[in-house]
């Protein structure tokens, strides 16, 4: 089956979870998370979950397991714990995790950031994967980075992927 028969048979309503990886931000004022979860229901698909965790990667890893165990998303949308500083630990707390990486969509953001920051984009360590069977998506926390991931890449797909986790 191709891809355009596999999108027309996939869900047009996914269940989704967010969380946003950040030592300075709460809810209330967690910009990127804040615009996932708004654009995500103007799309048509249901929020279930929206929590701000700060960067340790032993609370991020247990709040996915958690969040999976207990919500049942088809996806999880992270921002934030991308980068490079001893800080940003989301990259090691779900690689362990992902029984399936999405390889594509790294340098797919980066190609996508390259053209629109330049040479900074490769500061990103953006992946996704598949956790038991939720595909998790991890973002830089910035709110430009998360637009250009989920317009461009995420939101198009998630029908799509979530028909592949399901077979």
């Amino acid at each position: 089956m191709g891809t355009h028969e596999h999108k027309k048979h996939a869900p047009r309503k996914v269940s989704i979870g967010i969380i946003t990886v950040s030592t300075t931000r709460a809810l209330v004022d967690d910009g990127s998370g804040n615009w996932i979860n708004e654009q995500a229901q103007k799309e048509g698909h249901d929020i279930i979950y929206h929590q701000v965790v700060t960067d340790d990667a032993e609370l991020i890893a247990s709040t996915v397991r958690d969040v999976i165990r207990d919500e049942r998303p088809q996806v999880i949308l992270m921002n934030g714990g991308t980068g490079i500083t001893k800080k940003d630990v989301t990259i090691e707390a779900l690689n362990p995790m992902f029984a399936k990486t999405l390889t594509g969509f790294g340098p797919l953001f980066a190609k996508l950031s390259f053209d629109e920051i330049g040479s900074a984009a490769f500061l990103s360590r953006a992946t996704a994967g598949v956790v038991e069977d939720t595909v998790v998506f991890c973002m830089p926390g910035s709110l430009n980075a998360c637009k250009l991931a989920c317009r461009e890449l995420i939101f198009p797909e998630l029908g799509h992927l979530v028909k592949h986790v399901m077979d």
